[in-house]
């Protein structure tokens, strides 16, 4: 953790000492909102890492082409604290202060939607991984999701459990009680009942919380076979390792596990076989040559693993130098406007943007669905899913 502390430590004083993002010196100034504390600091960390990283892959293959002008990248990290106050504090040290107008990375439901209220209103593209449902639609032109969420992720990862374990009937859930945790449980617990469990308890728990023992208690009183954390690795593995202590033994799941590093430092062997909604085996053979140097890349300087929600940075960004170029401007409403039209190459291959029958409009970046399980400390990938919409989209190329 100290490596990644005195990365972010870094990556905040460039934020503190940006100019604005502003077009005339042909550079190109992207912002990346995350936290950098707490238990969802290694997203952040990681993800204002991939950020850099992308700038550099984009510049050092001749920059971002439009409007007869060749323009570099630079990206800044912006803390947002996870919540909604602070988020609304970074958003205007970031759109207003610094004038970014293409932000690459969001993370958070509750600080994105304090960004998005403005990113709206001041013509700012948006590109986030937050999981509530109601950041997309037509209402938001100028956001779109860089990388799966519950409403991508949950039927596979149960339909993935389901195979395993048909003998499982009962679920017990525990959420974060604020305006992620309360879209995530709405459609998990949507999803399980599609599939005959039956939802024993939905609890609730506040972040920050560092005592796991009254809500794990409560947790393996219901004798669930399933327990299905909709929280963050730190604070999964906490709970997970106290339900061992109190002697439950089941079938584990960590809807928003994003890889085994964070979640087996704090619940050591207590998470072992727990199944993960959105974490993948950057350094495994299913992996891109991309991704492995990227992994590569961050166990050197981060010493953790890339995980999904960070990697997206990466995707958001070459969506966006595809959308710049396709739409000839830095305009960013110009540039919203083409994004839905595009296949571009992501770091899994070639993606776009769909899902307008779930969301109104198609904002939804498609990418494979990874659903993988905790084996010896390490992340497991099961399958890559691709999704159908995609394929549609990829046939349909001449």
């Amino acid at each position: 953790m100290k490596h990644l502390m005195a990365w972010a430590a870094a990556a905040v004083l460039a934020a503190g000492i940006a100019s604005g993002a502003r077009a005339e010196d042909n550079i190109l100034r992207f912002g990346v909102f995350v936290p950098m504390s707490g238990a969802a600091a290694s997203w952040g960390i990681g993800s204002a890492w991939v950020g850099q990283q992308a700038a550099k892959e984009i510049n050092d293959h001749g920059g971002i082409k439009a409007g007869g002008k060749t323009y570099k990248v630079e990206v800044i990290a912006y803390e947002n604290g996870y919540n909604s106050a602070d988020g609304g504090k970074a958003a205007q040290a970031m759109l207003n202060r610094d004038g970014i107008r293409f932000v690459i990375q969001g993370i958070g439901t509750a600080p994105v939607k304090a960004l998005q209220s403005l990113s709206e209103r001041t013509g700012a593209l948006l590109l986030q991984i937050a999981w509530g449902k109601s950041v997309k639609g037509p209402q938001a032109p100028l956001t779109f999701t860089s990388s799966n969420t519950p409403f991508e992720l949950f039927g596979p990862l149960i339909d993935a459990v389901k195979r395993q374990h048909p003998e499982a009937k009962t679920v017990a859930l525990l959420n974060p009680n604020d305006a992620t945790g309360q879209e995530v449980e709405e459609e998990v617990v949507k999803q399980y009942k599609a599939r005959g469990y039956t939802i024993l308890t939905s609890a609730w728990y506040e972040r920050g919380t560092t005592e796991f023992q009254p809500i794990a208690t409560k947790l393996a009183q219901t004798h669930a076979d399933i327990m299905d954390m909709g929280a963050p690795p730190a604070d999964s593995g906490l709970v997970f390792k106290e339900l061992s202590v109190q002697g439950w033994k089941g079938i584990k799941i960590q809807s928003a596990g994003t890889g085994a590093d964070a979640t087996v430092k704090v619940g050591g062997a207590a998470v072992e076989d727990t199944y993960m909604g959105a974490a993948a085996d950057f350094a495994g053979p299913t992996a891109t040559p991309i991704q492995r140097k990227l992994n590569e890349g961050a166990l050197a300087a981060l010493h953790e693993p890339l995980n999904v929600l960070q990697l997206a940075t990466w995707d958001a960004a070459m969506a966006t130098k595809a959308g710049i170029e396709k739409a000839n401007s830095i305009d960013p409403r110009k540039v919203a406007k083409v994004l839905p039209d595009l296949i571009f190459e992501s770091s899994y291959g070639p993606a776009a943007f769909g899902g307008k029958e779930t969301y109104g409009s198609p904002q939804q970046m498609l990418v494979p669905i990874i659903v993988s399980q905790i084996k010896n400390g390490q992340t497991v990938e099961i399958e890559r899913i691709i999704p159908a919409e995609l394929k549609q989209r990829l046939a349909k190329q001449p």
